[in-house]
């Protein structure tokens, strides 16, 4: 393997990491066992290299490929409450027109639920009471709207059961399987909380969240009487909350002043929350429930990192634990609650467990107007943390937010001799509304300053070069960077967009269909496309490419229904009418981001190459990747 230079930077770092190790599909991952105990299920690559489901008989080695999807593999699936049955999701090609698939773990056999050209199915629910069903939205009247269908998963019938007005985004079923909770999109950006009595009644109003409260259902009691939520009303951050129906008092069950409520643990059976997480630096878990107390004391002690409950046996007597870690693989593990013992299951990549990564440090720096950033600072092993080339890797979103744990790219970027800066900046998500609507009408603007702010910080802590440093990410990260380098072009030595809109303008007008709900809250959140297009187009990267000095790499999926193809083809085609350093990759068969790996390394393995030339770190030569669509200009 060779490297872009010799400096005793370089020769102090490990060896370099294969970039098929790091980018390539996991050994096994996302274990499900089946709700009476019997089956385990994964996700683990064919003999194509494709990622399939997997079963295994519990206590048995028997296991054996259950799907053969052809070329995206399969990310997402769930066991059903029927023996023997599973579903998963799949799409072409990126399109997010995903469909329902069900899969009889006996017969192998592979039924299409909800077989409809152009149309996208979301699944609502699934209850353990009503086995034989699965609840699923559909924009199958109109592109623009999710109305509700029941599925019998036992002949495949669709019957149609809630009509969408137009304007929900989200439902909640009780315990009787009926849909008696939604969350409505409001011409104010904000949103609605409805409910009705009886599937035959009409949905009333709740609650009404402005533009800039957040709220969301959780799910309905076992008796139907309370409705949990969460919400930001009321205060800075969203709380979990009970909802009495019959008296309409809400009484708050977890809260945090700064951070906002993340996940929420529910009994497989009796629809009781027994605990939540917070997330801070790290994620913190806040028990509700006492009956489950002892099993978190026990599994926190299992091993270090991170840990999730990711699955539970309906008899709730084997839970599968998910530990996660910044530096290594993620390992799961069988819990038996009973015996309170526990045992490794497999980790998703064994090959990580022997090489030397980096460690991903939390950090926080005061933006230029006072408020506090936080995000995350990982630099490479064997080098002292000085004076060295520097990645800024902006998260998508941009109401999102990085975690602590291992990433690929982050350990990549590390080992290729770059600290790599992540930054939450404002309008992240998880920090409560301040620091969310602080983002407001700040596309290129204050959410910019703050990653700028965050370059001044690493070289005045004297960890980054400010001669190299580059600015990357994917969606509003890829938008970030050509701003980094339209906006600021004296900052960034390069940039390497993925994804990334060009023109907010024609990203307004292209959006699908089914986001018409949420244009209210781009109106608020963003500007406004009906009456601030010169605003808009003031935030746009396109309208400034003769600002530009530094070298673009952008990547992009031909099918990507959020940011069409055009986004970054039009930009590509300016700068090149202007003489502009620019480099381009489009992907034929994938979407808003590379689903196979095949386009994950030859992509990554531009952007080495790429990022080796401009900031001197070392790379893994190109070579041979068979089977990527990526075409290059």
């Amino acid at each position: 393997m060779a490297t872009a230079t010799t400096s005793p930077v370089s020769q102090a770092l490990p060896p370099l990491i294969p970039r098929e190790t790091l980018f390539g599909n996991p050994d096994r991952t996302r274990p499900q066992l089946s709700p009476d105990g019997k089956y385990l299920a994964y996700i683990a690559p064919d003999e194509k290299n494709v990622l399939q489901v997997w079963l295994r008989t519990v206590g048995e080695d028997d296991d054996q490929q259950l799907t053969a999807d052809q070329k995206r593999g399969i990310r997402l699936y769930v066991w059903t409450y029927n023996p023997n049955q599973l579903i998963y999701l799949q799409d072409s090609d990126g399109d997010e027109n995903f469909h329902l698939y069900l899969v009889n773990v006996q017969s192998k056999l592979v039924r299409d639920l909800t077989p409809f050209q152009g149309v996208k199915a979301q699944p609502i629910d699934l209850d353990p009471e009503f086995p034989d069903q699965v609840l699923v939205g559909m924009n199958l009247n109109d592109r623009q709207k999710f109305d509700v269908y029941r599925v019998n998963l036992n002949n495949g019938a669709v019957e149609f059961e809630t009509d969408n007005p137009g304007n929900i985004v989200s439902w909640v079923a009780d315990a009787q399987f009926q849909i008696r909770a939604a969350i409505a999109a409001t011409p104010d950006g904000g949103s609605d909380l409805l409910f009705r009595e009886t599937p035959d009644k009409s949905f009333e109003l709740l609650r009404h969240w402005g533009p800039d409260d957040e709220g969301s259902a959780v799910t309905f009691s076992q008796d139907g009487k309370t409705l949990y939520i969460t919400g930001s009303h009321d205060a800075n951050a969203q709380r979990l909350i009970a909802l009495d129906l019959a008296s309409r008092q809400e009484t708050v069950m977890a809260a945090d002043e700064q951070y906002d409520i993340g996940g929420v643990v529910i009994h497989p059976t009796q629809r009781r929350i027994q605990a939540v997480s917070f997330y801070k630096d790290k994620v913190e878990w806040q028990i509700l429930d006492d009956s489950i107390a002892d099993d978190f004391k026990a599994i926190a002690q299992i091993r270090g990192g991170e840990f999730s409950i990711t699955n539970r046996t309906l008899a709730d007597d084997t839970w599968l634990v998910a530990y996660a870690t910044d530096d290594g693989p993620v390992y799961y593990y069988v819990y038996n609650r009973e015996a309170k013992t526990h045992s490794l299951l497999f980790s998703n990549q064994p090959e990580l467990e022997t090489l030397q990564l980096a460690s991903m440090q939390p950090i926080s720096y005061p933006a230029r107007d006072g408020l506090t950033i936080h995000g995350y600072l990982t630099t490479p092993v064997g080098v002292e943390a000085k004076n060295l080339p520097t990645v800024l890797l902006v998260h998508g979103g941009p109401w999102a937010r990085d975690t602590w744990g291992y990433s690929p790219t982050v350990q990549w970027l590390a080992n290729r001799g770059y600290a790599v800066l992540q930054v939450n900046f404002r309008g992240s998500t998880g920090y409560g509304k301040a620091f969310l609507n602080a983002g407001n009408r700040e596309w290129a603007a204050k959410m910019h300053d703050d990653l700028i702010d965050a370059v001044n910080w690493i070289v005045d802590q004297g960890i980054g070069d400010r001669n190299k440093v580059a600015i990357m990410g994917g969606s509003y990260g890829g938008y970030a960077t050509l701003v980094g380098l339209a906006f600021t072009p004296e900052v960034f030595a390069a940039g390497v967009d993925i994804v990334g809109p060009s023109n907010l303008v024609t990203l307004m007008q292209s959006i699908p269909p089914y986001w018409a709900p949420m244009k209210a809250m781009f109106a608020h959140r963003l500007g406004d496309l009906d009456t601030e297009e010169e605003f808009l187009k003031a935030r746009s990267p396109l309208f400034f490419i003769d600002r530009i000095q530094k070298p673009l790499l952008i990547g992009q999926g031909a099918n990507d229904p959020r940011v069409k193809q055009a986004e970054s083809e039009q930009i590509v085609e300016a700068m090149q009418k202007a003489d502009k350093p620019v480099e381009y990759a489009l992907y034929t068969d994938e979407g808003h981001g590379f689903a196979r790996p095949e386009n994950r390394l030859h992509f990554f393995a531009i952007a080495e190459e790429f990022l080796s030339k401009y900031l001197e770190g070392r790379f893994e030569p190109i070579g041979e990747i068979q089977g990527h669509s990526g075409v290059v200009s």
